[in-house]
C-alpha cells in the first residue's frame, strides 16, 4: 500500500455474481458489490435493529479476480480488504463526474454463519521480480482500465 492510500475492510454479502471481464492487455478483471448493513442491539424491545445499508463497488484484478468469480457468488457474505479509489471521467455530454469504489486485495469467505470448505488451488505463476510473497502490482498501463 502507499502513503496516503485508504485502506478498509468490508464485512458483508455480494448483492450479485461477480463479473469477470478481460482488458485488452489479457489482464482480468473482476467486478462486484458489497452490501455492509450495521445491526445493533435495541435493549427497549430486546431486539437487534439493521442500520442503513451501504453499498460498495468493489474490483479484483488477475488472479484474484478469477478466483472470486469461480468461487462466490450473489449472497455470499465475505470480508474483505482494500483501498478506496477515486474514479473520475468525463461523460459524452461532457459532464464531469467521479466515485469512490474499493480495490480489493484480499477476499475470503465470513464463517461467523456459517461453515465452507476451502480447496486449495496453488498457482505456478510468476510474481513481479524479485517479490518473495508473489503479490501482483499495479496493472500495468495498458491493463489500465477504470474498473468501473
Amino acid at each position: 500500500m502507499s502513503f496516503g492510500e485508504t485502506p478498509i475492510t468490508l464485512v458483508g454479502n455480494l448483492t450479485d455474481d461477480p463479473e469477470l471481464k478481460f482488458t485488452e492487455g489479457g489482464a482480468a478483471l473482476a467486478k462486484f458489490t458489497i452490501a455492509v448493513t450495521p445491526r445493533s442491539f435495541d435493549r427497549t424491545s430486546n431486539q437487534w435493529k439493521d442500520g442503513t445499508t451501504a453499498f460498495y463497488r468493489c474490483a479484483a484484478w488477475r488472479t484474484l479476480a478469477e478466483h472470486v468469480a469461480e468461487s462466490m457468488s450473489k449472497g455470499s457474505r465475505v470480508v474483505a480488504t482494500g483501498r478506496m479509489r477515486q474514479h473520475d471521467w468525463t461523460t459524452d455530454q461532457g459532464e464531469k463526474r467521479s466515485m469512490l469504489a474499493v480495490e480489493i486485495d484480499d477476499i475470503g469467505a465470513s464463517v461467523r454463519f456459517t461453515t465452507v470448505t476451502v480447496n486449495a488451488k496453488r498457482s505456478n505463476s510468476a510474481g513481479p521480480a524479485g517479490d518473495p510473497w508473489n503479490t501482483p502490482g499495479t496493472p500495468a498501463a495498458a491493463d489500465a482500465e477504470p474498473p468501473f
